[in-house]
C-alpha cells in the first residue's frame, strides 16, 4: 500500500476591526517542491473565523487524503483541535465548558470531515515572528481583505 502524499500547510486569517473586512490564506507545499498559494476576503467578518477558512479552504484544496503538517498562527485552531475542545465542543452540543455557545460552528462544522479525511498534526508557530511561509501568509490575507467588492460573511 502507498502511502499518501505528504503536504505541508501554512495558514493565516487578517481582519481589519474584529468584526470588520477580513481576508485568509494559505501557502501548500508537497514534498516535489510545488507551491499553492490560496487566499480570499469577506466584507464583515471575525479574525476567528478567517483563521479557521484558512485552514478549511487548504484542506478542502486537497483532492485526496494526505498526510498534513499543518502551521497556524492562531492558538484559537490549533488548541481546539489539539488540546480536544473541538470533540468537547460538538460531545455537549456546541457548548463550552462554561456553559456558553461556541463561536463559529459552521466553520468548526466544516472542518471536522477535513480532519476525518486527512492524518492532520497541527503546529502553532508565532505570527510576525519571521517564518517566510507564515509572513506570506499574512500579506496575503491582508491583501485578500482589501479588495473591493468583497462578499459578505454568512454567519
Amino acid at each position: 500500500m502507498t502511502r499518501p502524499p505528504h503536504i505541508t500547510i501554512y495558514t493565516d486569517g487578517a481582519c481589519s476591526g474584529n468584526p470588520g473586512p477580513g481576508g485568509f490564506a494559505a501557502v501548500l507545499l508537497d514534498s516535489h517542491g510545488r507551491r499553492r498559494e490560496i487566499s480570499g476576503g469577506f466584507r464583515n467578518t471575525t479574525n476567528n473565523r478567517m483563521e479557521l477558512l484558512g485552514v478549511i479552504s487548504a484542506l478542502e484544496a486537497l483532492k485526496r487524503p494526505c498526510d498534513v503538517t499543518l502551521f497556524s498562527d492562531s492558538e484559537y485552531v490549533v488548541n481546539a483541535v489539539t488540546k480536544g475542545w473541538l470533540k468537547s465542543w460538538r460531545a455537549k452540543g456546541w457548548k463550552k465548558s462554561d456553559k456558553q455557545p461556541v463561536k463559529n460552528i459552521d466553520m468548526w462544522e466544516r472542518l471536522i470531515p477535513l480532519l476525518e479525511e486527512h492524518n492532520i498534526e497541527f503546529r502553532w508557530t508565532k505570527g510576525h515572528a519571521g517564518n517566510p511561509e507564515n509572513e506570506r501568509c499574512d500579506e496575503l490575507a491582508v491583501v485578500a481583505s482589501k479588495q473591493d467588492n468583497l462578499p459578505q460573511d454568512e454567519r
